[in-house]
C-alpha cells in the first residue's frame, strides 16, 4: 500500500487499517503509530459532542514495547466527510502529525460542529449528506463567525468545472482523490500559514494583564488559569483590546482589524462579539476581562491600576 488512497486498493471496510488497529500493519507509506494518550488536549472538543462526532485522537494502537511519542499539538481539524475509510486515513495522518480532529458525517453537522468544536481548519468533502460540499463551504464563508475558518475541499470531483466552483464559493485550496497524506498535511500548513499573518500573531501572543491570561500560538484564553472557550473573532477582539490598554477604539477601528474592509459587515456585530465574550466568561464562572464600553465611541481594555 502506498501513501495514495485509491479505489483500486480494495480499502472498503479498510482491512489492512484493521491491522494497523491491532499494531500489525508495517507496509510503506504510513508513519509508525503513536500511543493515543502521547497527544495533548485531546479533551478539548466539547464534552457535550455526540460519540458519533468524536475522533479517537489516534485510531491505532501502540506496539506494547514502544516507546510513548510526545507530538506537538497543531490546531484542531473538522473533517466533513462520510466515507469511514477516507476518515479513518485522514484521522491517523493528522492525529499522528499533532492535529486534534473531529468528524462530521454530514453537511448540516459540519454547520453545527464548526461553532462548537472551533476548528483551525476545515476538510471539506462536496458529496456529502443532506447538504453538499458547495453549500457548506458557500455558508461559512457567508458567516462572519466562520469565514475566516480556513477550508480545503478534498473530494474525488476532478473536473475543472467543479474545481472552478469550489474556489468560487470561498474554498481556499482543492484537493482531488486519490490523494497523498503527506501533501495533504503541507496543504493544511500552507493555508494556516497564509491565514494567520505573523505580524498579527506576534502581536497577541503571550498578552498578560492581572489574571488575564492570552497565548496568540496555542489559541487559548485564561482567568485565574481556568480556560475560557471563545470564538476566533472574540479572540481577535480581545486580544486587541489587551494589547493596547487604555486605549479606546472605534467600532470601525475593531472592525477592520478584525473582519478587514467588509461592507457586508455591521458596527453592530462589535457590540454583539463583546456581549458574548463577556458571556462566557461569566458562564466559564470567571470575572469577564476589564472591557469598558464607551458609549457612541467603541471599547477599551481598562488599566491595571498600581
Amino acid at each position: 500500500m502506498s501513501g495514495r488512497l485509491s479505489r483500486s486498493d480494495n480499502l472498503h471496510g479498510y482491512p489492512r487499517f484493521r491491522e494497523l488497529e491491532r499494531g500489525e500493519w508495517t507496509g510503506t507509506g504510513l508513519p509508525q503509530p503513536v500511543q493515543t494518550s502521547s497527544v495533548p488536549n485531546a479533551s478539548r472538543v466539547p464534552d457535550d459532542l455526540p460519540d458519533c462526532h468524536r475522533s479517537v485522537t489516534v485510531g491505532v494502537h501502540a506496539h506494547r514495547n514502544m516507546k510513548t511519542v510526545t507530538v506537538p499539538r497543531r490546531g484542531r481539524v473538522l473533517v466533513v466527510e462520510d466515507e469511514r475509510d477516507v476518515v479513518e486515513l485522514i484521522r491517523y495522518h493528522l492525529a499522528t502529525a499533532g492535529y486534534d480532529v473531529v468528524v462530521a458525517p454530514t453537511g448540516t453537522d459540519a454547520l453545527k460542529l464548526v461553532r462548537e468544536a472551533q476548528p483551525d481548519i476545515v476538510l471539506l468533502d462536496l458529496i456529502v449528506p443532506h447538504l453538499n460540499g458547495w453549500e457548506v463551504c458557500r455558508r461559512l464563508k457567508q458567516d462572519p463567525e466562520t469565514r475566516e475558518i480556513p477550508v480545503i475541499m478534498v473530494t474525488g470531483r476532478v473536473e475543472e468545472g467543479d474545481k472552478v466552483l469550489g474556489f468560487e464559493v470561498g474554498a481556499d485550496d482543492y484537493v482531488t482523490k486519490p490523494f497523498s497524506p503527506r501533501e495533504l498535511l503541507a496543504r493544511i500548513q500552507a493555508v494556516s500559514r497564509r491565514g494567520r499573518p505573523a505580524d498579527t500573531q506576534d502581536k497577541k501572543a503571550q498578552l498578560k494583564a492581572g489574571d488575564l491570561e492570552i497565548d496568540g500560538y496555542r489559541f487559548e484564553v485564561r482567568m485565574k488559569g481556568k480556560t475560557v472557550d471563545l470564538s476566533r473573532k472574540e479572540f481577535e477582539l480581545l486580544a486587541i483590546l489587551v494589547g493596547s490598554p487604555g486605549r479606546v477604539f472605534r467600532r470601525e477601528e475593531l472592525l477592520d482589524a478584525v473582519w478587514g474592509r467588509d461592507g457586508f459587515v455591521a458596527p453592530r456585530t462589535i457590540d454583539v462579539h463583546i456581549t458574548r465574550l463577556r458571556g462566557k466568561f461569566t458562564a466559564a464562572k470567571v470575572s469577564p476581562p476589564a472591557v469598558d464600553t464607551i458609549r457612541g465611541v467603541g471599547y477599551r481594555f481598562r488599566e491595571a491600576r498600581s
